[in-house]
């Protein structure tokens, strides 16, 4: 197991690259604006998407999902770190969200 790190929201720049491994209803009630969504069952057969020489700032829900997928690509070759507490701190941090609803985003 790759040793991963942990970011906090805060820390998250407003041009960092996301990467939301959430399933598609998470990422339809809110998510954040310009990131990349692929949940983490596809992230295998899907990973010629990303550039392994961009950072990836992983987020899901808690911070779980992300933190299994941000392991699985640093292991794999890839430049990422986990959004610590993912979009359940995201809103709670207060920071810009969108939905694909047109409804007030929300973490589902």
């Amino acid at each position: 197991m790759s040793e991963l790190e942990n970011v906090p929201v805060e820390a998250v720049s407003n041009h960092a690259k996301i990467l939301d491994v959430r399933e598609d209803y998470e990422w339809a009630a809110g998510h954040v604006e310009g990131a990349l969504h692929i949940p983490l069952d596809q992230l295998p057969g899907r990973l010629t998407e990303l550039d392994p020489d961009e950072g990836l700032h992983v987020i899901c829900r808690t911070g779980v999902r992300s933190q299994r997928a941000g392991e699985w690509l640093v292991g794999n070759g890839y430049c990422a770190v986990n959004v610590a507490g993912g979009m359940g701190a995201w809103l709670e941090a207060g920071r810009p969200m969108v939905s694909e609803s047109g409804n007030q985003p929300t973490v589902l």
